[in-house]
């Protein structure tokens, strides 16, 4: 896969991009990273990117010039490239889009900035993307979370069979909960049926333990989870447990 990232700050990507886990994807060939800047977008000698927004305001807007030659460039090499906006206005990102987009080939992300950027690049790009409810200085930290969700689901990056199938949002729960050495921490002991060697057990168990976690803290996901009928009486228990305390 190649993901493409279209920023002012071609120097921020650096260091995130090799190390840990990207850049092991990088070694392995699953995923090649191009750090693209914006003003070598641009057509004046003084490389401006901005300018000042129609109707007054404060702030200055990104120019949608050097945007779209951005863009047409990427897809004059591939077009089949999908481009993504980083947008505080854009549909909230989710594990489900991170899966879809592991399967994509190319992806080109547009990293905003200052008050944004000139509305009519929606006639450009394939999608807006936010991940979540806050402002950021710019895109490229939401970009980076973008990349990180995203390759870490290619075939391979992770190693282990099921490294990916357990975590928080794959099954529409949150993850139950982990520990390791040593047993008793301060008095804080771990679980004993971890230590059963019940295979079984600890299956139901660690699924018993997302249910709790994601009734107690996530509800909204349980809407969408699938269920089976254990699944629904352990979540009665918790239920009846509350309405009695």
């Amino acid at each position: 896969m190649l993901i493409e990232l279209l920023t002012l700050f071609p120097e921020f990507f650096v260091s995130p991009l090799s190390q840990s886990m990207l850049s092991r994807a990088q070694g392995q060939g699953a995923v090649a990273f191009r750090i693209l800047n914006l003003r070598d977008y641009t057509t004046d000698r003084h490389r401006v990117v901005d300018d000042r927004p129609f109707g007054g305001g404060p702030g200055m807007v990104l120019k949608i010039e050097p945007l779209v030659r951005a863009i047409r460039a990427a897809r004059q090499k591939d077009p089949e490239v999908r481009v993504i906006l980083l947008s505080p206005r854009g549909l909230v990102f989710t594990q489900d889009q991170a899966r879809e987009m592991a399967g994509w080939r190319h992806l080109l992300l547009i990293c905003g900035h200052y008050e944004g950027v000139d509305d009519r690049l929606r006639f450009y790009i394939d999608a807006e993307l936010s991940i979540g409810d806050y402002i950021l200085t710019g895109g490229e930290i939401p970009a980076l979370v973008v990349v990180d969700a995203v390759t870490r689901l290619l075939p391979g990056v992770l190693g282990g069979e099921g490294a990916v199938e357990d975590e928080s949002f794959q099954t529409g729960l949150l993850e139950y909960p982990h520990y390791t050495r040593p047993r008793d921490f301060e008095g804080h002991a771990v679980p004993e049926i971890l230590l059963s060697g019940d295979h079984q057990r600890v299956a139901r168990w660690r699924r018993q333990e997302a249910l709790r976690r994601t009734a107690g803290q996530r509800p909204d996901l349980l809407e969408k989870a699938a269920l089976d009928d254990q699944d629904r009486e352990f979540l009665a228990t918790l239920s009846d447990s509350g309405k009695k305390d």
